[in-house]
């Protein structure tokens, strides 16, 4: 077949655009015919696909997305497309790959009815409409069991449409035999004495994963704590401020951003606790990732992957409503708890017994079923 992946930006290090082009890999190499649109792209472009980048330029996001999604369907006739599968919520779409929090839901728990009101929400919302509503024919491709029942209450969709897709975690994020040498290796790089705990935030979207919490966190732990504590923020996005906050609060000289990079592993097993306060977060890919590698983890309860880390028992989870008070007496807690040996231990166990890497070759399944 002629398959369409449609996402609206594609840049290194994004998780949706990692998912979607993983997925878009193992159906090229069953032997399909993959062509990927997008408004705009980052980096090396894949073999063996073709990689249809549209220029649509207008004042706001709202307008360029209508624009981009009206030009898609003479392209998919021009190409001969036959399946569409999006990572946005769109229009027309034949599978939707689920990576984005309801729209519906937040708004109506953190927005007032004339906000909702809005050219910029009205549309967003015909877009999930246009995907889960009861009208609509599109099959979804579920990544979090916390987006079943809350797309089915806003929406009703229908059960037969819903999809859950297992976790895709990376093999390569496991701990294996070269776990102390990878650790030393990059405590050295950066100079990390082996009594201080490097904490450590992963995630393009600084605002959303937290990072202002988590630097709020760090900067109210106990002067002797903090002055044995490394903060590291890793991901695709304006670090400056960020950088700001932390120098604001006095804990600027032990708080550092790097840009998203291809050695994720060293830094799972250099790290002592993953630090993750998102405000939304549908999955959390680097949840599961930290768990296999026996990475500690703090996170709070609205991402949607926070269940493996209380079903693992690998690190601790903050309650929704959120409370920074709650998030702060919690990291003194990771930091100093006799448990942390045991989240290890029982992180790599679990990871290395349940099936959390098959997400690819599932969506894959179904994407070319007949």
């Amino acid at each position: 077949m002629k398959l369409a992946f449609v996402l609206f930006k594609y840049f290194p290090f994004g998780g949706l655009q990692r998912d979607m082009l993983q997925i878009a890999t193992t159906c090229r190499e069953r032997g399909h015919d993959v062509h990927i649109f997008t408004l705009s792209w980052e980096g090396e472009r894949p073999e063996g696909m073709q990689v249809h980048v549209l220029s649509v330029k207008r004042w706001s996001n709202h307008e360029k997305y209508r624009i981009f999604q009206q030009r898609l369907a003479a392209l998919f006739q021009q190409h001969g497309i036959e399946r569409v599968v999006g990572f946005n919520k769109m229009p027309g779409l034949d599978f939707y790959y689920a990576a984005d929090p309801c729209l519906k839901d937040k708004l109506l728990r953190e927005r007032n009815f004339l906000v909702r009101k809005l050219p910029r929400y009205r549309h967003f919302l015909s877009c999930e409409e246009a995907v889960f509503g009861r009208d609509s024919h599109t099959e979804i491709l579920l990544i979090s069991p916390r987006q079943h029942h809350i797309y089915k209450k806003y929406y009703a969709t229908q059960e037969r449409r819903l999809h859950m897709l297992p976790p895709g975690i990376d093999t390569s994020r496991m701990a294996g035999e070269n776990a102390a040498e990878l650790r030393a290796g990059l405590r050295r790089e950066f100079r990390i004495a082996d009594d201080e705990q490097l904490i450590l935030c992963i995630g393009s979207g600084f605002r959303t994963k937290g990072l202002d919490r988590s630097i709020l966190a760090f900067a109210a732990l106990p002067e002797a704590l903090r002055d044995k504590s490394r903060l590291i923020a890793i991901g695709s996005d304006n670090g400056e401020p960020f950088t700001r906050l932390a120098r604001q609060l006095g804990v600027g000289e032990r708080f550092q951003v790097l840009c998203g990079r291809d050695d994720i592993p060293r830094f799972l097993q250099g790290g002592d606790l993953l630090l993750h306060p998102a405000y939304y977060e549908n999955s959390g890919m680097v949840i599961l990732e930290a768990i296999i590698a026996g990475l500690p983890t703090l996170v709070t309860g609205v991402c949607g992957y926070a269940y493996y880390v209380e079903e693992a028992d690998a690190g601790m989870v903050v309650p929704e409503p959120f409370s920074q008070a709650v998030l702060n007496q919690s990291l003194i807690e990771a930091l100093t708890s006799p448990r942390r040996a045991v989240w290890q231990k029982n992180g790599i166990r679990y990871g290395r017994s349940h099936d959390l890497y098959s997400m690819t070759e599932y969506a894959a399944d179904l994407i070319l079923s007949p």
